[in-house]
């Protein structure tokens, strides 16, 4: 892809100073305004945390957009979506909104970006069901500090290594936040930022994958997204299969996913995050190794 703004690594080290700068800001307000997530029987915080990390994550990549957009045209209306989801998040992080109504916001914002990427018709239902998917399933990772960070950072610079740079910067803005939730917690993504890093890793990584799509079978994109997914994919997987077993909504939280096994386990929270984003790593290196044989 030919880029027409600065060189990568100096959109990164900016992004990297946005994150890591100006969220302690974010946790000031946060804690004057009262948005904190209280502690709770499914969450292994013990006190009151400021969650304003999310929109942190969602001006610093607005303000990236805008950068960029020349060099990348569809950053507009992936951006339009990703605020959509952004602040359906917030608003939840705030007041309950309900479930299916923020499952429709995004529905719609994968639909706004998948309506302007050139990809072929066949493969329109899969996409628009994995970037749905993905950005609830690095929602339903968010169970231990920095986890659903180092998701979305190592995914990212995994899938670079294809030769999809695009990823990156929002990689380095993840990575300055994510010294202020990892491993102690100083502030949560809240919804909002969860939600928003589960929409920009999918649709990001279409907008790169987009010129090569139209050489996949239909029967052969499912398997490359569930590989290029990772353990969020999977923990969602098991989650919808676990809780539709039980006759439960697919909707309703409990502490059956992969972080709360391990911790109930009796590993400690670092080592959960480190070990999650080691499987993280293997299994999208994988996806993306046979994306590339495929192709090439």
């Amino acid at each position: 892809m030919d880029f027409l703004f600065a060189p990568l690594t100096v959109a990164c080290l900016l992004l990297f100073l946005w994150g890591a700068s100006v969220t302690p800001l974010s946790i000031i307000l946060s804690n004057r305004y009262l948005i904190v997530d209280q502690p709770g029987e499914r969450k292994i915080h013990m006190s009151a945390t400021p969650r304003g990390a999310g929109i942190v994550l969602w001006l610093g990549f607005l303000l990236w957009s805008l950068y960029a957009v020349e060099g990348a045209p569809l950053l507009r209306f992936l951006s339009i979506g990703g605020t959509f989801v952004f602040l359906s998040g917030y608003w939840d992080d705030m007041k309950t909104l309900n479930p299916a109504a923020r499952l429709l916001v995004h529905i719609l914002s994968a639909g706004i970006f998948l309506l302007f990427l050139p990809v072929p018709l066949r493969h329109i239902p899969i996409c628009l069901l994995w970037i749905t998917g993905m950005t609830n399933a690095f929602n339903l990772i968010d169970g231990a500090n920095g986890l659903c960070l180092m998701m979305f950072i190592t995914a990212s610079v995994i899938v670079s290594l294809l030769g999809f740079p695009l990823l990156l910067p929002p990689s380095a803005l993840a990575a300055g936040v994510l010294f202020w939730n990892f491993p102690r917690a100083r502030t949560f993504l809240g919804d909002g930022g969860t939600t928003l890093l589960g929409y920009l890793f999918a649709t990001l990584f279409l907008y790169s994958a987009a010129p090569f799509l139209d050489e996949i079978f239909v029967l052969q994109l499912p398997f490359l997204l569930f590989f290029a997914g990772g353990v969020p994919v999977l923990d969602t997987l098991f989650a919808i299969i676990r809780r539709m077993a039980r006759k439960k909504s697919p909707f309703v939280p409990d502490r059956g996913h992969i972080h709360h096994r391990m911790l109930d386990k009796g590993f400690g929270p670092v080592t959960t995050v480190i070990l999650l984003s080691f499987a993280q790593i293997c299994i999208v290196s994988g996806g993306t190794f046979f994306f590339g044989r495929i192709l090439f």
